[in-house]
Protein backbone atom coordinates (compact mmCIF):
# COMPACT_ATOMS: atom_id res chain seq x y z
CA UNK A 1 0.00 0.00 0.00
CA UNK A 2 2.68 2.03 1.13
CA UNK A 3 4.61 1.76 -2.34
CA UNK A 4 1.87 2.25 -4.07
CA UNK A 5 0.35 5.59 -2.58
CA UNK A 6 4.30 6.72 -3.01
CA UNK A 7 5.00 5.64 -6.76
CA UNK A 8 1.25 7.18 -7.63
CA UNK A 9 2.50 10.99 -6.06
CA UNK A 10 5.67 10.38 -7.79
CA UNK A 11 4.27 9.76 -11.35
CA UNK A 12 0.82 12.45 -10.73
CA UNK A 13 2.87 15.36 -9.98
CA UNK A 14 -0.40 17.38 -9.50
CA UNK A 15 -1.07 15.58 -6.45
CA UNK A 16 2.38 16.79 -4.33
CA UNK A 17 1.57 20.42 -5.98
CA UNK A 18 -1.50 21.08 -4.68
CA UNK A 19 -0.68 18.75 -1.49
CA UNK A 20 1.88 21.36 -0.65
CA UNK A 21 -0.77 23.93 -1.04
CA UNK A 22 -2.71 22.75 1.04
CA UNK A 23 -0.85 22.17 3.91
CA UNK A 24 1.44 25.58 3.17
CA UNK A 25 -2.02 27.34 3.33
CA UNK A 26 -3.52 25.42 6.19
CA UNK A 27 -0.15 25.58 8.60
CA UNK A 28 0.83 28.99 7.21
CA UNK A 29 -2.01 30.60 8.65
CA UNK A 30 -1.63 29.48 12.55
CA UNK A 31 -0.22 32.44 14.13
CA UNK A 32 1.35 31.90 17.64
CA UNK A 33 2.41 34.80 19.89
CA UNK A 34 0.31 36.90 16.60
CA UNK A 35 3.36 35.57 14.27
CA UNK A 36 2.60 32.81 11.75
CA UNK A 37 4.55 31.44 9.26
CA UNK A 38 2.98 32.83 6.28
CA UNK A 39 1.81 30.56 3.15
CA UNK A 40 4.82 31.17 1.19
CA UNK A 41 7.49 29.93 4.33
CA UNK A 42 4.84 26.80 4.98
CA UNK A 43 4.08 26.00 1.34
CA UNK A 44 8.23 26.03 0.99
CA UNK A 45 8.71 23.33 3.72
CA UNK A 46 5.59 21.41 3.07
CA UNK A 47 7.18 20.85 -0.13
CA UNK A 48 10.85 20.37 0.50
CA UNK A 49 9.32 17.76 3.30
CA UNK A 50 7.20 16.16 0.31
CA UNK A 51 10.24 16.39 -1.98
CA UNK A 52 12.44 13.82 -0.09
CA UNK A 53 10.79 11.08 -1.92
CA UNK A 54 11.88 12.43 -5.35
CA UNK A 55 9.61 14.30 -7.83
CA UNK A 56 10.28 15.36 -10.88
CA UNK A 57 8.43 18.80 -12.04
CA UNK A 58 8.88 20.37 -15.09
CA UNK A 59 10.73 23.68 -15.24
CA UNK A 60 7.90 25.47 -17.41
CA UNK A 61 5.55 24.82 -14.73
CA UNK A 62 7.08 27.75 -12.34
CA UNK A 63 8.30 29.63 -14.87
CA UNK A 64 4.36 30.02 -16.29
CA UNK A 65 3.31 30.88 -12.87
CA UNK A 66 6.05 32.97 -11.96
CA UNK A 67 5.25 35.36 -15.12
CA UNK A 68 1.72 35.38 -13.25
CA UNK A 69 2.77 36.56 -9.92
CA UNK A 70 5.02 39.32 -11.57
CA UNK A 71 2.64 40.33 -13.40
CA UNK A 72 0.23 41.18 -11.20
CA UNK A 73 2.35 42.52 -8.27
CA UNK A 74 3.70 45.11 -11.19
CA UNK A 75 -0.08 45.84 -12.18
CA UNK A 76 -1.34 46.40 -8.67
CA UNK A 77 2.07 48.12 -7.70
CA UNK A 78 2.13 50.52 -10.73
CA UNK A 79 0.02 53.20 -9.31
CA UNK A 80 2.14 53.68 -6.24
CA UNK A 81 5.52 53.65 -7.66
CA UNK A 82 4.74 55.55 -10.04
CA UNK A 83 3.45 58.33 -8.06
CA UNK A 84 6.52 57.70 -5.42
CA UNK A 85 8.81 58.72 -8.47
CA UNK A 86 7.13 61.60 -9.23
CA UNK A 87 4.58 62.66 -6.42
CA UNK A 88 3.75 63.27 -3.19
CA UNK A 89 5.27 60.09 -2.09
CA UNK A 90 8.89 60.91 -3.58
CA UNK A 91 10.24 61.07 -0.07
CA UNK A 92 9.41 57.52 0.92
CA UNK A 93 10.12 56.22 -1.92
CA UNK A 94 13.67 57.54 -1.57
CA UNK A 95 13.70 56.35 1.93
CA UNK A 96 12.73 52.97 0.59
CA UNK A 97 14.97 52.89 -2.50
CA UNK A 98 17.84 53.50 0.17
CA UNK A 99 16.87 50.98 2.35
CA UNK A 100 16.62 48.29 -0.50
CA UNK A 101 20.49 49.14 -0.86
CA UNK A 102 21.36 48.80 2.18
CA UNK A 103 19.74 45.29 2.20
CA UNK A 104 21.45 44.16 -0.66
CA UNK A 105 24.71 45.33 0.66
CA UNK A 106 24.18 43.98 4.01
CA UNK A 107 24.05 40.25 1.99
CA UNK A 108 26.65 41.27 0.11
CA UNK A 109 29.11 41.68 3.09
CA UNK A 110 27.36 39.13 5.04
CA UNK A 111 28.08 36.11 2.15
CA UNK A 112 31.76 37.73 1.39
CA UNK A 113 33.09 37.69 5.01
CA UNK A 114 31.15 34.00 5.44
CA UNK A 115 33.00 33.18 2.23
CA UNK A 116 29.61 32.05 0.48
CA UNK A 117 29.16 31.36 -2.99
CA UNK A 118 26.25 32.79 -5.50
CA UNK A 119 23.72 30.27 -5.16
CA UNK A 120 24.12 30.69 -1.30
CA UNK A 121 24.35 34.74 -1.44
CA UNK A 122 21.40 35.02 -3.58
CA UNK A 123 18.92 32.38 -1.37
CA UNK A 124 20.30 34.54 1.72
CA UNK A 125 19.43 37.42 -0.02
CA UNK A 126 15.52 36.83 -1.42
CA UNK A 127 15.22 35.07 2.34
CA UNK A 128 16.58 37.78 4.61
CA UNK A 129 14.36 40.18 2.80
CA UNK A 130 11.41 37.76 2.37
CA UNK A 131 11.37 38.71 -1.47
CA UNK A 132 10.73 35.37 -2.92
CA UNK A 133 10.07 37.20 -6.25
CA UNK A 134 14.09 37.52 -6.84
CA UNK A 135 14.99 34.52 -5.71
CA UNK A 136 13.10 33.46 -9.15
CA UNK A 137 15.23 36.11 -10.97
CA UNK A 138 18.15 35.12 -9.18
CA UNK A 139 17.99 31.33 -10.13
CA UNK A 140 17.47 32.71 -13.86
CA UNK A 141 20.66 34.81 -13.81
CA UNK A 142 22.59 31.95 -12.61
CA UNK A 143 21.45 29.79 -15.25
CA UNK A 144 22.03 32.39 -17.67
CA UNK A 145 25.22 33.39 -16.30
CA UNK A 146 29.23 32.48 -17.54
CA UNK A 147 29.74 30.69 -14.95
CA UNK A 148 30.66 26.52 -15.80
CA UNK A 149 28.14 24.29 -15.64
CA UNK A 150 28.82 22.46 -12.22
CA UNK A 151 29.19 25.53 -10.97
CA UNK A 152 25.32 26.73 -11.99
CA UNK A 153 23.99 23.44 -10.95
CA UNK A 154 25.77 23.51 -6.97
CA UNK A 155 24.49 27.05 -7.06
CA UNK A 156 20.85 26.59 -7.98
CA UNK A 157 21.01 22.93 -5.57
CA UNK A 158 21.90 25.35 -2.48
CA UNK A 159 19.38 28.53 -3.46
CA UNK A 160 16.19 26.92 -1.42
CA UNK A 161 17.91 25.61 1.78
CA UNK A 162 19.55 29.46 2.29
CA UNK A 163 16.57 30.70 1.29
CA UNK A 164 13.97 28.31 3.41
CA UNK A 165 16.17 29.23 6.39
CA UNK A 166 16.47 33.01 5.57
CA UNK A 167 13.23 33.28 5.12
CA UNK A 168 11.89 32.32 8.24
CA UNK A 169 14.07 34.58 10.15
CA UNK A 170 13.63 37.51 7.91
CA UNK A 171 9.84 37.44 8.86
CA UNK A 172 9.84 36.77 12.41
CA UNK A 173 12.88 39.16 12.00
CA UNK A 174 11.13 42.00 10.71
CA UNK A 175 7.76 41.35 12.96
CA UNK A 176 10.22 41.32 16.02
CA UNK A 177 12.74 44.77 14.86
CA UNK A 178 9.75 46.87 13.65
CA UNK A 179 7.20 45.77 15.67
CA UNK A 180 8.21 45.43 19.21
CA UNK A 181 11.78 46.63 19.44
CA UNK A 182 11.90 49.81 17.06
CA UNK A 183 9.37 51.66 19.13
CA UNK A 184 11.30 51.00 22.28
CA UNK A 185 14.31 51.67 20.93
CA UNK A 186 12.99 55.34 20.08
CA UNK A 187 11.00 55.44 22.61
CA UNK A 188 7.96 55.99 21.26
CA UNK A 189 4.21 55.54 22.19
CA UNK A 190 2.56 54.11 18.90
CA UNK A 191 -1.06 54.49 20.57
CA UNK A 192 -0.14 57.86 21.78
CA UNK A 193 2.10 59.07 18.90
CA UNK A 194 -1.45 57.66 16.45
CA UNK A 195 -3.50 59.59 18.83
CA UNK A 196 -1.56 62.85 18.05
CA UNK A 197 -1.60 62.45 14.59
CA UNK A 198 -5.11 61.93 14.27
CA UNK A 199 -5.98 65.19 16.22
CA UNK A 200 -3.40 66.99 14.50
CA UNK A 201 -5.03 66.53 11.29
CA UNK A 202 -8.60 67.15 12.57
CA UNK A 203 -9.52 63.18 12.92
CA UNK A 204 -11.92 61.92 15.85
CA UNK A 205 -11.63 57.79 15.48
CA UNK A 206 -9.52 55.50 15.94
CA UNK A 207 -9.92 51.99 16.43
CA UNK A 208 -11.96 52.02 19.49
CA UNK A 209 -15.13 52.70 17.06
CA UNK A 210 -15.95 55.71 17.63
CA UNK A 211 -17.97 57.61 14.26
CA UNK A 212 -16.85 60.81 12.79
CA UNK A 213 -18.67 62.96 10.66
CA UNK A 214 -16.67 60.67 7.44
CA UNK A 215 -18.21 57.66 7.28
CA UNK A 216 -20.61 55.48 9.49
CA UNK A 217 -23.64 56.13 7.59
CA UNK A 218 -27.24 56.38 8.51
CA UNK A 219 -30.39 58.17 7.65
CA UNK A 220 -32.97 59.07 9.97
CA UNK A 221 -36.47 61.29 9.77
CA UNK A 222 -36.85 64.80 11.74
CA UNK A 223 -39.99 66.77 12.06
CA UNK A 224 -39.54 70.56 11.42
CA UNK A 225 -41.58 72.40 14.19
CA UNK A 226 -43.61 75.78 13.77
CA UNK A 227 -41.19 77.21 16.67
CA UNK A 228 -37.69 75.62 14.88
CA UNK A 229 -35.00 77.95 13.93
CA UNK A 230 -34.96 76.29 10.13
CA UNK A 231 -37.90 77.10 9.44
CA UNK A 232 -37.59 79.15 6.21
CA UNK A 233 -33.85 77.93 5.66
CA UNK A 234 -32.76 76.55 2.52
CA UNK A 235 -31.67 72.98 2.25
CA UNK A 236 -27.85 74.26 1.90
CA UNK A 237 -28.36 76.56 4.78
CA UNK A 238 -29.79 73.80 7.47
CA UNK A 239 -26.91 71.42 5.95
CA UNK A 240 -24.79 73.94 7.30
CA UNK A 241 -27.16 74.81 10.80
CA UNK A 242 -25.17 71.96 12.48
CA UNK A 243 -22.11 73.72 13.40
CA UNK A 244 -21.25 72.46 9.34
CA UNK A 245 -20.95 69.22 10.10
CA UNK A 246 -20.83 66.76 6.99
CA UNK A 247 -25.22 66.00 7.14
CA UNK A 248 -27.52 66.12 4.02
CA UNK A 249 -31.32 66.64 3.80
CA UNK A 250 -32.12 64.38 0.66
CA UNK A 251 -35.71 64.54 0.42
CA UNK A 252 -38.71 65.49 2.75
CA UNK A 253 -42.07 64.92 3.49
CA UNK A 254 -44.75 67.67 2.76
CA UNK A 255 -48.19 67.35 3.87
CA UNK A 256 -48.68 63.98 2.03
CA UNK A 257 -46.07 64.53 -0.62
CA UNK A 258 -42.42 63.29 -0.51
CA UNK A 259 -40.25 65.58 -2.57
CA UNK A 260 -36.41 65.46 -3.41
CA UNK A 261 -34.83 67.96 -2.37
CA UNK A 262 -32.48 70.72 -3.93
CA UNK A 263 -29.94 73.01 -2.09
CA UNK A 264 -32.57 75.98 -2.95
CA UNK A 265 -35.91 74.18 -1.12
CA UNK A 266 -36.93 76.29 1.43
CA UNK A 267 -38.22 74.16 4.85
CA UNK A 268 -41.72 75.12 6.45
CA UNK A 269 -42.85 74.23 9.19
CA UNK A 270 -44.44 71.26 9.65
CA UNK A 271 -42.13 69.11 7.06
CA UNK A 272 -40.20 65.71 7.97
CA UNK A 273 -37.00 65.78 6.79
CA UNK A 274 -34.59 62.81 5.84
CA UNK A 275 -30.68 63.69 7.35
CA UNK A 276 -28.49 61.20 6.46
CA UNK A 277 -24.85 61.28 8.02
CA UNK A 278 -22.87 59.90 10.64
CA UNK A 279 -24.51 58.13 13.30
CA UNK A 280 -22.80 60.12 16.37
CA UNK A 281 -23.60 63.29 14.79
CA UNK A 282 -27.52 63.00 13.92
CA UNK A 283 -27.56 61.59 17.95
CA UNK A 284 -25.45 64.02 19.35
CA UNK A 285 -26.64 67.34 17.28
CA UNK A 286 -29.81 66.71 15.43
CA UNK A 287 -31.53 65.07 18.05
CA UNK A 288 -31.14 67.91 20.79
CA UNK A 289 -32.23 70.16 18.02
CA UNK A 290 -35.08 68.17 16.09
CA UNK A 291 -37.70 65.61 17.10
CA UNK A 292 -37.12 62.45 15.80
CA UNK A 293 -40.52 60.45 13.86
CA UNK A 294 -40.33 57.13 12.43
CA UNK A 295 -41.50 57.56 8.53
CA UNK A 296 -40.36 54.30 6.66
CA UNK A 297 -41.14 55.47 3.53
CA UNK A 298 -39.61 58.81 3.45
CA UNK A 299 -36.24 57.04 4.78
CA UNK A 300 -36.83 54.47 1.71
CA UNK A 301 -34.87 56.06 -0.42
CA UNK A 302 -32.45 53.84 -2.84
CA UNK A 303 -28.90 53.44 -1.81
CA UNK A 304 -25.80 51.95 -3.09
CA UNK A 305 -21.98 51.05 -1.92
CA UNK A 306 -19.46 51.31 -4.86
CA UNK A 307 -16.21 52.00 -5.35
CA UNK A 308 -14.70 54.23 -7.49
CA UNK A 309 -11.20 54.42 -8.67
CA UNK A 310 -9.06 57.41 -8.40
CA UNK A 311 -8.15 58.86 -12.05
CA UNK A 312 -8.38 62.54 -12.02
CA UNK A 313 -5.64 64.97 -11.90
CA UNK A 314 -7.60 67.54 -10.46
CA UNK A 315 -8.43 65.09 -7.15
CA UNK A 316 -4.58 63.75 -7.54
CA UNK A 317 -3.17 65.01 -3.99
CA UNK A 318 -6.47 66.12 -2.59
CA UNK A 319 -7.14 66.37 1.30
CA UNK A 320 -10.98 64.59 2.32
CA UNK A 321 -11.43 68.03 3.61
CA UNK A 322 -10.80 69.82 0.34
CA UNK A 323 -12.81 67.06 -1.49
CA UNK A 324 -16.04 67.60 0.94
CA UNK A 325 -16.40 71.32 -0.55
CA UNK A 326 -17.30 70.19 -3.41
CA UNK A 327 -20.77 70.54 -4.86
CA UNK A 328 -20.65 67.17 -6.11
CA UNK A 329 -19.62 65.34 -2.53
CA UNK A 330 -23.14 66.27 -1.56
CA UNK A 331 -25.18 63.04 -0.18
CA UNK A 332 -21.79 60.95 -0.83
CA UNK A 333 -20.06 59.41 2.15
CA UNK A 334 -16.32 57.44 2.26
CA UNK A 335 -16.63 54.47 3.70
CA UNK A 336 -13.04 52.90 2.87
CA UNK A 337 -9.77 53.86 1.15
CA UNK A 338 -7.51 50.91 -0.18
CA UNK A 339 -4.12 51.75 -1.15
CA UNK A 340 -1.36 49.81 -3.22
CA UNK A 341 -0.39 46.31 -4.04
CA UNK A 342 -1.71 44.91 -1.08
CA UNK A 343 -4.81 46.92 -1.34
CA UNK A 344 -3.40 48.62 2.69
CA UNK A 345 -6.48 50.31 4.50
CA UNK A 346 -5.84 54.12 4.90
CA UNK A 347 -7.16 55.75 7.81
CA UNK A 348 -10.65 58.23 7.02
CA UNK A 349 -9.42 61.91 8.32
CA UNK A 350 -9.77 64.83 6.98
CA UNK A 351 -5.92 65.84 6.30
CA UNK A 352 -6.04 62.20 4.37
CA UNK A 353 -4.75 62.51 0.73
CA UNK A 354 -6.51 61.00 -2.00
CA UNK A 355 -3.98 59.74 -5.05
CA UNK A 356 -3.98 58.21 -8.60
CA UNK A 357 -4.81 54.62 -8.11
CA UNK A 358 -6.63 54.36 -4.99
CA UNK A 359 -9.70 53.10 -4.36
CA UNK A 360 -12.75 54.35 -2.86
CA UNK A 361 -15.94 52.96 -1.02
CA UNK A 362 -18.52 55.39 -1.08
CA UNK A 363 -22.55 55.23 -0.38
CA UNK A 364 -25.29 57.15 -1.48
CA UNK A 365 -28.11 56.91 -3.66
CA UNK A 366 -26.81 55.70 -7.44
CA UNK A 367 -27.33 58.78 -9.57
CA UNK A 368 -25.31 61.03 -6.95
CA UNK A 369 -22.53 58.02 -6.69
CA UNK A 370 -22.40 58.25 -11.04
CA UNK A 371 -22.18 61.99 -10.92
CA UNK A 372 -19.21 62.18 -8.17
CA UNK A 373 -17.38 59.34 -10.19
CA UNK A 374 -17.23 61.38 -13.47
CA UNK A 375 -15.22 63.73 -11.37
CA UNK A 376 -12.92 61.02 -9.09
CA UNK A 377 -12.42 58.80 -11.82
CA UNK A 378 -14.06 55.80 -12.90
CA UNK A 379 -17.05 53.65 -11.54
CA UNK A 380 -15.27 50.42 -10.36
CA UNK A 381 -18.37 48.54 -9.62
CA UNK A 382 -17.65 44.72 -8.82
CA UNK A 383 -17.37 42.19 -11.80
CA UNK A 384 -15.94 38.58 -11.86
CA UNK A 385 -14.99 39.15 -15.32
CA UNK A 386 -11.21 40.04 -15.79
CA UNK A 387 -9.55 41.14 -19.00
CA UNK A 388 -7.69 37.63 -20.11
CA UNK A 389 -6.41 39.41 -23.16
CA UNK A 390 -4.76 42.15 -22.08
CA UNK A 391 -3.46 40.06 -19.36
CA UNK A 392 -2.06 37.51 -22.48
CA UNK A 393 -0.94 40.20 -24.32
CA UNK A 394 1.15 42.27 -21.40
CA UNK A 395 2.84 38.55 -20.21
CA UNK A 396 3.81 38.38 -23.78
CA UNK A 397 5.35 41.61 -24.38
CA UNK A 398 7.39 41.45 -20.63
CA UNK A 399 8.85 38.32 -21.77
CA UNK A 400 9.61 39.35 -25.17
CA UNK A 401 11.28 42.45 -23.95
CA UNK A 402 12.94 40.25 -21.01
CA UNK A 403 14.76 38.31 -23.61
CA UNK A 404 16.49 40.83 -24.88
CA UNK A 405 20.38 39.78 -23.80
CA UNK A 406 23.08 42.53 -23.91
CA UNK A 407 26.27 41.12 -23.94
CA UNK A 408 29.04 43.11 -22.13
CA UNK A 409 32.28 41.55 -22.72
CA UNK A 410 31.82 37.95 -21.61
CA UNK A 411 28.97 38.90 -18.79
CA UNK A 412 25.47 38.74 -20.68
CA UNK A 413 23.16 41.17 -19.26
CA UNK A 414 19.43 40.20 -19.35
CA UNK A 415 16.48 41.25 -17.13
CA UNK A 416 14.70 37.62 -18.15
CA UNK A 417 11.64 37.13 -19.13
CA UNK A 418 10.75 37.49 -15.46
CA UNK A 419 12.21 40.98 -15.32
CA UNK A 420 10.35 41.95 -18.14
CA UNK A 421 7.33 40.97 -16.95
CA UNK A 422 7.41 42.50 -13.87
CA UNK A 423 8.42 45.82 -15.83
CA UNK A 424 5.23 45.26 -18.37
CA UNK A 425 3.02 44.71 -14.93
CA UNK A 426 4.47 48.11 -13.83
CA UNK A 427 3.80 50.25 -16.81
CA UNK A 428 0.24 48.71 -17.72
CA UNK A 429 -0.82 49.03 -13.85
CA UNK A 430 0.02 52.46 -13.84
CA UNK A 431 -1.58 53.24 -16.93
CA UNK A 432 -5.24 51.66 -16.02
CA UNK A 433 -4.62 53.97 -12.87
CA UNK A 434 -5.47 57.30 -15.57
CA UNK A 435 -6.85 55.44 -18.14
CA UNK A 436 -9.17 53.08 -16.80
CA UNK A 437 -11.68 52.35 -19.97
CA UNK A 438 -9.02 48.96 -20.66
CA UNK A 439 -7.14 46.31 -19.38
CA UNK A 440 -9.23 46.00 -16.39
CA UNK A 441 -8.16 42.78 -13.83
CA UNK A 442 -10.45 43.01 -10.64
CA UNK A 443 -8.72 42.70 -7.12
CA UNK A 444 -10.02 39.27 -6.50
CA UNK A 445 -8.16 38.11 -9.64
CA UNK A 446 -4.50 39.84 -9.05
CA UNK A 447 -5.13 38.11 -5.54
CA UNK A 448 -5.00 34.89 -7.06
CA UNK A 449 -2.13 35.31 -9.59
CA UNK A 450 -0.02 36.91 -6.81
CA UNK A 451 -0.72 34.25 -4.36
CA UNK A 452 -1.31 31.17 -6.34
CA UNK A 453 1.78 32.02 -9.32
CA UNK A 454 4.25 32.32 -6.15
CA UNK A 455 2.75 29.20 -3.88
CA UNK A 456 2.90 27.53 -6.92
CA UNK A 457 6.79 28.00 -8.23
CA UNK A 458 7.90 28.12 -4.45
CA UNK A 459 6.10 24.64 -4.33
CA UNK A 460 7.72 23.66 -7.58
CA UNK A 461 10.98 24.84 -6.12
CA UNK A 462 11.08 22.50 -3.14
CA UNK A 463 9.52 19.84 -4.72
CA UNK A 464 12.63 20.02 -6.88
CA UNK A 465 15.11 20.64 -4.44
CA UNK A 466 13.51 18.81 -1.58
CA UNK A 467 16.03 15.16 -1.84
CA UNK A 468 19.46 17.40 -1.65
CA UNK A 469 17.86 20.09 0.89
CA UNK A 470 19.01 18.16 3.69
CA UNK A 471 22.50 18.02 2.32
CA UNK A 472 22.26 21.74 1.68
CA UNK A 473 20.98 22.35 5.69
CA UNK A 474 23.92 20.65 6.81
CA UNK A 475 26.62 22.05 4.70
CA UNK A 476 25.11 25.78 5.51
CA UNK A 477 25.19 24.51 9.72
CA UNK A 478 23.96 26.82 12.42
CA UNK A 479 26.43 29.45 11.81
CA UNK A 480 23.97 30.01 8.84
CA UNK A 481 21.29 31.51 10.99
CA UNK A 482 23.71 33.77 12.53
CA UNK A 483 24.87 35.12 9.36
CA UNK A 484 21.26 35.14 8.26
CA UNK A 485 20.03 36.91 11.48
CA UNK A 486 23.11 39.58 10.94
CA UNK A 487 21.83 39.89 6.33
CA UNK A 488 18.04 40.67 8.22
CA UNK A 489 18.59 42.57 11.21
CA UNK A 490 21.20 45.18 10.23
CA UNK A 491 19.04 47.26 7.62
CA UNK A 492 16.07 47.04 9.33
CA UNK A 493 17.46 48.60 12.37
CA UNK A 494 19.62 51.19 10.56
CA UNK A 495 16.39 51.82 8.99
CA UNK A 496 14.40 53.71 11.77
CA UNK A 497 17.34 55.24 12.82
CA UNK A 498 17.42 56.43 8.95
CA UNK A 499 13.72 57.62 8.80
CA UNK A 500 13.40 59.32 12.13
CA UNK A 501 16.66 61.21 12.14
CA UNK A 502 17.31 61.74 8.57
CA UNK A 503 13.95 61.54 6.38
CA UNK A 504 12.22 62.86 9.49
CA UNK A 505 8.58 60.72 9.52
CA UNK A 506 6.61 61.02 11.96
CA UNK A 507 6.30 58.90 14.74
CA UNK A 508 2.89 57.86 13.67
CA UNK A 509 3.98 56.70 9.94
CA UNK A 510 7.77 55.66 11.06
CA UNK A 511 7.25 52.13 11.19
CA UNK A 512 4.87 51.98 8.53
CA UNK A 513 7.42 53.41 6.35
CA UNK A 514 10.39 51.12 7.70
CA UNK A 515 8.13 48.05 6.69
CA UNK A 516 6.93 48.74 3.73
CA UNK A 517 10.74 49.61 2.72
CA UNK A 518 11.10 45.80 3.86
CA UNK A 519 7.82 44.37 2.04
CA UNK A 520 6.98 43.10 5.13
CA UNK A 521 3.09 42.71 5.24
CA UNK A 522 3.24 41.06 9.14
CA UNK A 523 5.13 43.49 10.44
CA UNK A 524 2.77 46.33 9.60
CA UNK A 525 -0.03 43.95 11.24
CA UNK A 526 2.21 43.71 14.00
CA UNK A 527 2.50 47.35 14.34
CA UNK A 528 -0.60 48.55 13.59
CA UNK A 529 -1.88 46.33 15.73
CA UNK A 530 0.48 47.67 18.32
CA UNK A 531 -0.64 50.98 17.83
CA UNK A 532 -4.26 50.34 17.93
CA UNK A 533 -4.88 52.30 14.28
CA UNK A 534 -4.58 52.20 10.85
CA UNK A 535 -2.63 55.44 10.53
CA UNK A 536 1.11 53.44 10.50
CA UNK A 537 -0.01 51.91 6.77
CA UNK A 538 -0.06 56.01 5.24
CA UNK A 539 3.69 55.25 5.18
CA UNK A 540 3.56 51.71 4.27
CA UNK A 541 2.04 51.43 0.73
CA UNK A 542 4.79 53.65 -1.71
CA UNK A 543 7.32 52.36 0.50
CA UNK A 544 6.10 48.91 -0.24
CA UNK A 545 5.65 49.61 -3.61
CA UNK A 546 8.85 51.02 -4.58
CA UNK A 547 11.01 48.02 -2.49
CA UNK A 548 8.60 44.85 -3.94
CA UNK A 549 10.03 46.01 -7.88
CA UNK A 550 13.57 47.04 -6.32
CA UNK A 551 14.53 44.55 -4.36
CA UNK A 552 13.00 41.73 -7.21
CA UNK A 553 15.11 43.54 -9.72
CA UNK A 554 18.40 43.26 -6.57
CA UNK A 555 17.57 39.56 -7.06
CA UNK A 556 19.52 39.20 -10.55
CA UNK A 557 22.30 41.91 -9.13
CA UNK A 558 23.05 40.15 -6.18
CA UNK A 559 24.14 37.02 -8.62
CA UNK A 560 26.01 39.70 -10.54
CA UNK A 561 28.33 40.97 -7.87
CA UNK A 562 28.51 37.94 -5.82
Amino acid sequence: MTEWLLSTVRDNVEIPLFLSLFIGYSVGRVQIAGISLGDVTATLLAALLIGQIGITISADVKTIFFAFYLFAVGYSAGPQFVRGLFSGGFQQALFAALVCVLSLGSVYLVAKLAGYDVGIAAGLYAGSTTTSSALGLSQTAIEHSALADSVKASSIHMLPAAFSISYVIGTFGSVIVLGLLGPKLLRIDLPVACRHYIKRVGGETDRSGRGTAWHQFVARAYRIDADSAMVGLTIVQAEHFFDNHRLFIARLRRKDAIIEATTATVLEAGDVIAISGSRSMLLEHVGQVLAEVDDPELLGVQVEGTDILITANNIHNQTLSELAQLPDTRGIFLTAIRRGAMSVSIPILPDTRLYRGDVVSVIGRPADISAIARKLGYLDRETERADIAFIGAAITLGALIGALTLNLGSIPLTLSTAGGVLLVGLLFGWLRSVRPAFGRVPRATTWFMSSIGLNIFIAVVGLSAGPGVIHGLQELGYVFVLWSIAAAAVPMLLSIYIGKYLFRFDDAILFGCCAGSRTAAAALSMITDKAQSDVPAIGYSVAYATSSIILTLFGILIVLIS
